[in-house]
């Protein structure tokens, strides 16, 4: 008796005996992972392949961007969403709002998302991430990337770095890591990630603390947190709102004019950032056309916060600052110490309690 004869009569005698093979199992389904995209240079093009600072924002849709990369769709389900498409220079606090609401619904009505992907252009984009590490209300990974070089350039660095976004973003590590920024194949917190370079793709950096992780071919590698508040422990809540209370930005340097701190005092602006020279110090002309603001009633004077230029370092309380009502900054930067006070003054304007924001976030 052949071989083939013995298997057709093994199967005939399972077949009669009731026996049914088990069918083959479905694929696990990859893990959900929507991506905004809000433009930028990562979906920007040049007149030709080595015009790598003369091109033109948002080109391209997010999309087009996701399709340029096939190998996302081994690693996960992918939603795109066009949030908008302008160059990062042009971010607003309205897209800010937007995002941040979208992003907490996503995780409010999606139970399949394991995280969400911004493509977003880099000039701005640590102020973008810090503002949804302290809006969104969820410790599912928020996951900014961007590029250094247009989509159209030779060795552009958008399609590796959205999909070290996306790998980010479904790894169980990133969980309850806060906002974080991925180029590079680094990872970067939000709170302390700075653009450090004008064109170099390795611009990303936390100058004194340092990275979160390395994406490399194997893994997503975490190897440090932020400490302070952020995502699902904030106590900031942006549903429902337009707008944001107005904050401006004052620069210090040798023999500054006093005008600019004088005409906010009287612009509407609700809070001044001062980023101060050195420890977060400002001249004696500049403290002296602030007095003034002593003798406003303090429902509309501005909330005045110390930050510093350097870029590093902590700005902590000085008895002749605190006399005239000013805010250590901690180590913020004046662009993150504004986005942190403009929250703050969603909630409050007792000095005590913002001192204790910025101690805690």
């Amino acid at each position: 008796m052949s071989r083939l004869t013995r298997l057709a009569l093994v199967l005939l005698v399972l077949t009669a005996a009731g026996y049914v093979a088990p069918a083959a199992q479905a694929p696990a389904p990859k893990p959900l992972v929507f991506v905004l995209s809000t433009g930028g240079t990562i979906s920007g093009k040049g007149a030709s392949s080595t015009s790598l600072a003369e091109y033109k924002s948002g080109e391209l849709l997010g999309e087009e961007l996701v399709a340029a990369v096939p190998e996302i769709k081994d690693v996960a389900e992918v939603r795109v969403e066009q949030i908008a498409n302008v160059s990062s220079t042009d971010i607003t606090v309205a897209h800010w709002l937007t995002l941040a609401n979208r992003i907490n619904r996503i995780f409010e009505t999606e139970p399949r998302a394991a995280g969400v992907v911004i493509t977003h252009g880099t000039n701005t984009i640590e102020e973008t991430a810090y503002f949804l590490n302290l809006t969104v209300k969820h410790d599912k990974p928020v996951v900014l990337v961007g590029a250094m070089r247009p989509a159209s350039a030779i060795s552009a660095d958008g399609p590796l770095n959205l999909l070290n976004g996306i790998r980010t973003a479904v790894a169980k590590d990133a969980v309850g890591k806060g906002a974080l920024v991925v180029l590079n194949e680094e990872v970067n917190g939000a709170r302390d990630v700075q653009k450090t370079n004008t064109y170099r793709v390795e611009t990303f950096r936390a100058p004194e603390l340092g990275l979160l992780g390395y994406v490399d071919a194997d893994t997503v590698a975490f190897y440090r947190a932020s400490l302070k508040r952020h995502t699902a422990r904030s106590e900031f809540d942006v549903r429902g709102r337009t707008s944001l209370p107005p904050v401006e930005i004052l620069y210090s340097y040798v023999q500054p004019s006093t005008i600019m701190a004088s005409a906010l005092a009287t612009s509407g602006a609700q809070g001044i950032v001062f980023a101060g020279t050195g420890a977060g110090l400002i001249s004696t002309a500049e403290r002296a056309a602030l007095k003034p603001l002593l003798d406003l009633p303090a429902a509309t004077r501005p909330v005045l916060v110390r930050s510093n230029r350097t870029g590093n370092g902590r700005v902590v309380a000085l008895a002749d600052y605190d006399a005239l009502g000013m805010i250590p900054g901690d180590n913020l930067t004046p662009q993150k110490a504004r986005i942190l006070l403009m929250l703050g003054l969603t909630k409050t304007r007792d000095l005590a309690e913002l001192r204790r924001m910025f101690a805690e976030y």
